[in-house]
């Protein structure tokens, strides 16, 4: 069963494109896959586009709709079974058994707070109980 993992930014601005690449840096310093899933065209050019300019020592490999990349951005779900799944998609995901983290990351503001809590929601009714990590 996969593990279920809520960022909610409290307190900081942070936007969500900004706390994925900090958090993509941070989790392929360990031999990890990152598929982040966005059906939104312009936020998939935002990410495609921080991923580049984030660190200005070095850039995070990525591209979208490869999956030979370490991190790879897509409308679709990833056909391999060793991808961390970033959520940017409304709704929950059914937690196949083929991915081993989902990552729920929400901004500080009331919109995307109230997305958050149906989202987690419904992860609770899938009988997954997601940790949530206060930021």
């Amino acid at each position: 069963m996969a593990k279920v993992s809520f960022y909610l930014f409290e307190k900081s601005p942070e936007r969500q494109v900004e706390s994925t690449c900090r958090l993509c840096r941070k989790i392929l310093r360990q031999p990890e896959r990152i598929w982040l899933l966005c059906g939104d065209v312009d936020l998939q050019q935002q990410l495609d586009e921080h991923l580049w300019t984030f660190d200005p020592t070095g850039f995070i490999p990525h591209g979208i709709d490869q999956p030979q990349a370490s991190v790879c951005i897509s409308a679709s779900l990833p056909e391999q079974q060793d991808w961390i799944i970033f959520n940017f998609n409304p709704e929950a995901l059914e937690p196949y058994a083929k991915f081993s983290h989902i990552i729920e990351i929400i901004e500080n503001n009331e919109t995307a707070k109230q997305l958050g809590r149906e989202k987690f929601k419904q992860y609770r009714r899938l009988g997954i109980e997601p940790k949530t990590y206060k930021l």
